[in-house]
């Protein structure tokens, strides 16, 4: 098993064939069904660049850098920026090689990034992001499963929580992502599957509500 806690090479060729279908891509329109054109859109773009990544060998490196596009994205100021229509492309361009620079992007990440610049497709690359995880776990068998804790838990903790996953799901590799949570007092949570339906509570937080659940009952039982 493959154990990996949530913490490439430039090909500029194979990712000029991220620019097929754009003229669909250029046509959508967010009406009623804007959301779903956004998604498709999304997937078509996280599709064609899991095929560059599985072609150069790159998936993990992809994986991690898409992890950290994501994060940088959450930034309102900084979607707002690359959302914006009346900044210039070369601008955003140069926002992007500091990105690069600063957050350690591969070279196939930035390429990738002013595709999106060039296509007018920048404003859904936190959905792109979160398709290409999706693509990531199918080609590879991975599981991700998400932690919530109080504190932050030891690494050894972390693969044995792995572990079990793993034997309650039968996928070949777990990713492990950790969530603060200071309501659950102590202990943690695990939540896994599809779409998150899977949840493991294993935190005082439960316990006590699970006592006070006993009691109220109890004392229901017993009254007059």
């Amino acid at each position: 098993m493959s154990f990996s806690l949530h913490r490439l090479p430039s090909a500029p060729r194979r990712l000029c064939s991220l620019r097929l279908a754009s003229p669909s891509f250029r046509g959508c329109r967010r009406g009623a069904a804007g959301a779903v054109i956004m998604d498709t859109a999304a997937s078509r773009y996280a599709n064609a660049l899991a095929d560059v990544a599985r072609s150069n060998g790159s998936l993990e490196a992809t994986i991690t850098d898409m992890e950290k596009v994501d994060r940088l994205f959450a930034d309102p100021e900084v979607q707002s920026f690359f959302a914006n229509p009346t900044v210039a492309p070369d601008r955003k361009a140069e926002l992007v090689k500091d990105i690069t620079a600063s957050c350690e992007l591969r070279p196939h990440t930035a390429n990738f990034l002013n595709i999106l610049i060039e296509m007018q497709r920048i404003d859904i690359v936190k959905e792109i992001a979160r398709e290409f995880e999706a693509c990531y776990n199918r080609i590879t068998n991975t599981e991700v499963a998400i932690v919530s804790s109080v504190v932050r838990l030891e690494p050894q903790d972390l693969a044995h929580i792995a572990q079990a996953v793993q034997r309650l799901t039968g996928a070949k590799n777990v990713r492990i992502k950790t969530v603060l949570d200071p309501s659950l007092i102590a202990g943690f949570t695990i939540r896994y599957g599809p779409s998150g339906s899977k949840f493991i509570d294993m935190s005082v937080k439960k316990q006590i509500n699970d006592i006070a659940s006993q009691l109220d009952f109890s004392s229901t039982s017993h009254s007059p």
